[in-house]
């Protein structure tokens, strides 16, 4: 009876032992599925991680392979650009000399050169002269002699500069160009305001459209001729009146060198004479010897070209004056002045070299020098001044 009860009293508590095992059991169960899902969570994760790293290192390279072939293709459109200027200035300067040549041969033919043929050659050159004279106007009948006295009229600006005034109008306006590089130019009324105190007060500032380089730029028949700013040779004819451009042109040949050693800041100097427009400038197949241009300034357009003996080489500026340019050449460290080289483009004087004419004692260099025709002065710009010379001149 006893042991029938202890039975009974056994058999709830295994009972309840065994539903107590049973739960843990499933629990495990269940945390053992969870685990296993996890695992398949992370691991789903971590390859899309990986993917992710995958798909960025891919953009990535992309993207340096597109900036390289864009740049690359930058620099090759640079340099055809500058492969085709170079190529146009080469045949332009090739087309000068073909202008002259009667006829090509082989190089291992001997050519005999018959009395007709150089008569023609002769007839030839005679018209080209006739041509060149009426295409100028030669009626220059003095040359220069020497530089009578100089006037410092201002000191304003830095080293670099042009002061100018049209010789191609009758009113007395000033203009300075202050630097190498600029895009305004400042407007006086006359000398007078210009050498004023307050100058700056009451000149007119009128901009440019796009801005120049070097000191080359002259003032004729109300306009602004320059070289621009960031290209090799082109020349823009700016309208100071209505402050707009009126034209441009590129000059074959120009730009590749300094026009002179001693001013590199300026590949193309323009000057103005009794003629009207010129452009000085230095190319190395002349071995830097300076190319003299004569340049029509209403349609803007080059009418001829002579390459010239005097080399760039020791000059700091030059000016044309009837007709004839004259280099003035210097030492790098700036001392005396003088006009060491003159060479007539009619041939009426040839070339000379070292024609013996020193500008006054005045120790310095200059960035600009620019002839006047109508007052027959030379407007100088030497470390920061504004110089005026008095020139002596002779019959031819």
């Amino acid at each position: 009876m006893v042991a029938l009860q202890i039975h009974f009293l056994l058999v709830p508590s295994l009972m309840s032992i065994v539903g107590a095992a049973q739960s843990v059991m499933q629990d495990a169960a269940l945390l053992s599925y969870m685990d296993q899902r996890f695992l398949a969570l992370e691991k789903r994760l971590e390859k899309c991680n990986e993917d992710v790293l995958g798909y960025v290192e891919e953009f990535r390279e992309l993207s340096r392979t597109v900036l390289s072939r864009l740049a690359g293709l930058s620099t090759a459109k640079a340099e055809v650009r500058r492969d085709v200027e170079n190529l146009l200035a080469r045949m332009e300067h090739a087309q000068r000399d073909i202008d002259y040549l009667g006829s090509v041969a082989d190089s291992n033919a001997c050519v005999e050169v018959h009395e007709d043929l150089l008569e023609q050659q002769l007839l030839e050159e005679a018209e080209e002269k006739k041509r060149l004279k009426l295409m100028l106007n030669a009626s220059c009948d003095h040359v220069l002699a020497g530089i009578r006295s100089l006037k410092v009229v201002k000191k304003t600006g830095g080293k670099h500069g042009s002061w100018l005034k049209d010789p191609g109008k009758k009113h007395a306006k000033i203009y300075l160009l202050s630097g190498s590089v600029n895009n305004g130019i400042l407007e006086f009324a006359n000398i007078t305001t210009f050498m004023e105190n307050n100058q700056t007060l009451k000149a007119r500032r009128v901009p440019l459209p796009s801005p120049w380089q070097g000191t080359g730029h002259v003032v004729y028949q109300g306009f602004l001729f320059y070289h621009r700013h960031g290209s090799l040779n082109e020349i823009v004819k700016f309208n100071i009146q209505r402050r707009s451009v009126a034209d441009q042109m590129l000059l074959p040949g120009a730009g590749r060198v300094p026009a002179y050693q001693l001013s590199p800041q300026t590949k193309i100097d323009l000057a103005v004479d009794e003629q009207g427009l010129w452009a000085l400038h230095a190319e190395p197949e002349t071995g830097g010897n300076i190319v003299v241009t004569k340049i029509n300034h209403a349609p803007l357009a080059v009418e001829h070209s002579w390459d010239t003996p005097c080399s760039s080489r020791g000059a700091e500026a030059a000016f044309m004056a009837c007709h004839t340019l004259h280099v003035v050449y210097n030492s790098p460290s700036g001392g005396s002045s003088r006009i060491q080289c003159v060479y007539d483009v009619l041939g009426a004087l040839n070339a000379q070299i070292n024609p013996g004419v020193h500008f006054p004692k005045r120790q310095g260099g200059h960035s600009t020098v620019h002839y006047n025709p109508k007052e027959k002065q030379l407007f100088a710009w030497g470390d920061g001044s504004q110089i005026l010379y008095k020139l002596h001149t002779e019959q031819k």
